[in-house]
């Protein structure tokens, strides 16, 4: 397994293009772009915890491929301990981090195409499974952070792949050659993959028979020929290039560093491709991956609203309001709200099973209220930190304000609390505060893993309101109702 460090090192080998507000970084320093640097330290925490005694049962475990002992985020489950322990450690990478750590998109794409290349070959006849395995045992063996590849720019939302005006708006397959497939397109919202290795290319939605190029799954090495990443923008993404006090989380940064991947005709050979047309199972790989995600919800986000919690804390006590009752009031609510998200992502782990392939899913309705509730609650625990907070935590002076030697000493007296706290501290707490619950944080915890109607179609689907009807019925005593 990687250290930390090795990781990092590994990211400078890369040469990656990478584009950060039209310009076309040095491949070797991509890392140290101010925009980019805190997701990588982030991500790093991934690979530093599976290093120490404490954490290791949570962060590592035995590959059932090879037996090596492997960072857990490139584990296939076993059980639904494993399920389980994922959970327990996204939540504690949240508590280390405040922030996405960007490997579980990856993580939850290897695990939902393996299940389905290992169906798919026995539906069909295919070789994509034993091709798979050969991937995931480089993955492990190399401790590679994968970046996750589903979401299409999909153009026009009204029709469907083979609808578009440009076929481009989603990823297809352009030529196949006797030692691979050429593919063109873009994946839109890419979390962690300027930082990773390889990415792991899936379909974004259930295709039909006259969509066959457009049902691919493909592993290509981050650097690929062909490939370009253009970064996104982040709220005040600015303040990354100023003083560690205005970014808030000045070493881990907010969310995850999401891009946009350009695939302009890019080869794949054949050892990496685990899809190629079968678009039969093209929509079982995008509900086994959507499920997977979206339990993951429960930990990371329950993990992230604890530093908030705790953020939201200490700015009472250090305003001297951690004793009122309302205050109290709010703080005890958001960790109801907080619970409630791990606790979806608990039942989702505990209820999972094997699939035929052995490895073990997550039970589907819970992962998908789990996600849903996510997209309400962070927002009720966000409003109630920011109520806590105050108007203050939005416009607040600028460190650079605090360390002027006109204006600074006007800073330190005006934004003071309580006695005997320092002004900078108040300032950093209010920065971590304004940070983590507002712009972007929040709308990834909307749309991250899907918007909430993906939620509530999926979860429509599963409750069994036909057996309510009939429980129903029978306890009333009456005939069934209609269909």
């Amino acid at each position: 397994m990687k250290t930390a460090q090795e990781y990092k090192d590994s990211l400078r080998e890369r040469n990656i293009r990478v584009y950060v507000k039209g310009e076309l970084l040095d491949s070797r320093a991509v890392i140290d772009h101010p925009f980019i640097r805190g997701h990588v330290n982030s991500a790093s925490m991934t690979y530093a915890l599976a290093n120490t005694k404490e954490y290791e049962d949570l962060m590592t475990t035995t590959s059932h491929l090879t037996g090596h002992k492997i960072n857990r985020f490139t584990h296939v489950h076993q059980s639904t301990d494993d399920l389980l322990k994922k959970a327990k450690m996204l939540r504690t990478i949240s508590q280390k981090t405040g922030t996405c750590y960007q490997r579980c998109v990856g993580f939850d794409a290897m695990n939902a195409t393996y299940t389905v290349t290992y169906e798919c070959d026995k539906a069909l006849g295919t070789d994509y499974h034993e091709r798979f395995k050969k991937f995931l045992i480089m993955v492990q063996d190399n401790d590679y952070m994968v970046a996750g590849a589903m979401t299409d720019p999909k153009g026009d939302r009204s029709l469907r792949p083979g609808q578009q005006k440009d076929p481009d708006m989603f990823v297809h397959v352009v030529e196949k050659r006797p030692d691979g497939i050429v593919i063109r397109g873009a994946k839109a919202h890419m979390t962690g993959m300027v930082n990773s290795h390889w990415m792991l290319i899936m379909p974004t939605m259930g295709m039909q028979e006259d969509e066959a190029q457009y049902a691919v799954s493909c592993a290509i090495p981050v650097d690929a020929p062909g490939v370009t990443h253009i970064f996104g923008r982040q709220t005040n993404d600015d303040r990354k290039c100023e003083g560690a006090i205005d970014q808030g989380n000045a070493n881990y940064g907010i969310v995850g560093g999401e891009c946009l991947t350009v695939l302009d005709d890019v080869f794949v050979p054949n050892e990496y491709v685990f899809m190629n047309g079968e678009y039969q199972f093209s929509g079982l790989l995008v509900e086994r991956f959507a499920c997977y995600h979206r339990s993951n919800y429960g930990g990371c986000k329950g993990g992230v609203s604890d530093v908030v919690i705790g953020a939201a804390a200490l700015w009472a006590d250090y305003q001297g309001t951690s004793k009122a009752s309302h205050i109290k009031d709010k703080l005890n609510e958001m960790m109801h709200l907080t619970e409630t998200l791990y606790a979806c992502a608990v039942a989702a782990a505990c209820m999972g099973g094997p699939t035929p392939s052995g490895a073990y899913f997550v039970d589907r309705l819970m992962a998908n209220v789990c996600k849903h509730n996510v997209t309400k609650l962070i927002y009720d625990i966000d409003r109630l930190a920011q109520d806590i907070g105050g108007g203050i935590i939005a416009t607040m002076p600028s460190e650079s304000d605090l360390r002027n030697p006109e204006i600074g000493k006007w800073v330190e007296k005006y934004l003071q609390g309580v006695s005997g706290i320092p002004t900078e501290d108040r300032m950093r707490v209010g920065r971590l505060l304004e940070n983590m619950t507002g712009g972007t944080a929040l709308v990834e915890s909307m749309h991250g893993a899907g918007s909430p109607q993906a939620q509530k179609v999926m979860y429509g689907k599963l409750s069994g309101l036909e057996q309510k009807k009939k429980f129903a019925a029978n306890i009333a005593g009456v005939g069934r109702t209609k269909e």
